[in-house]
């Protein structure tokens, strides 16, 4: 090796904070907004943060998004498909542990049974948001994460203007799809 420590390597030069331009001063202001928007999607904090490391990972290797516009859009996109991956991987597991016979039927107590009818709720979502189109999930992640209307349009790529009909298709979709699958129940 060449004597340069990892963290030197995804360093960028820079200005440092003040203009934007470097690595560590990106991954501070966006890697908790990530987790955030991840943690919400997989229900799960560690890989919450796990997937988000690896969105920077990415990004360490395209130094030049840095300097982009784009990056904030990038970094949620990136985030929110491997969010959704991760998504689609665990129902795909539990599917099969369920096959399997793995779940185990004993009854609960009254606070373990409320923990488990909040996380049945939870799973729905997350199963409807997984089946939905990336940019509908997207718009509905980041707006439940607290984006306004402009920082959703750079996520996605459209004007402004276009924000507002396409969050309320998207929370339509989602209502219809959840409906169909769950009924009325919530």
């Amino acid at each position: 090796m060449t004597g340069v420590q990892p963290a030197e390597e995804m360093a960028w030069p820079g200005a440092g904070c003040a203009s934007g331009n470097n690595f560590e001063c990106i991954f501070r202001e966006q890697y908790p907004r990530l987790v955030a928007v991840l943690a919400r999607l997989t229900g799960d904090a560690s890989a919450a943060e796990e997937l988000a490391a690896d969105v920077f990972c990415k990004l360490s290797r395209r130094p030049l998004l840095a300097d982009s516009d784009h990056l904030t859009a990038w970094l949620f996109r990136v985030a929110i498909n491997a969010g959704l991956d991760s998504v689609r991987a665990s129902q795909r597991r539990r599917r099969r542990e369920q096959i399997a016979g793995a779940e185990d039927s004993q009854a609960a107590p009254a606070a373990a049974l409320e923990d488990l009818l909040r996380e049945e709720r939870c799973a729905r979502v997350r199963s409807v948001l997984s089946d939905l189109k990336p940019r509908d999930a997207e718009l509905l992640l980041c707006r439940a994460e607290g984006m306004s209307y402009r920082e959703l349009a750079a996520v996605i790529a459209v004007q402004p203007a276009s924000v507002g009909s396409l969050l309320a298709r998207a929370e339509a979709e989602f209502e219809r799809k959840y409906r169909s699958r769950y009924g009325d129940v919530v």
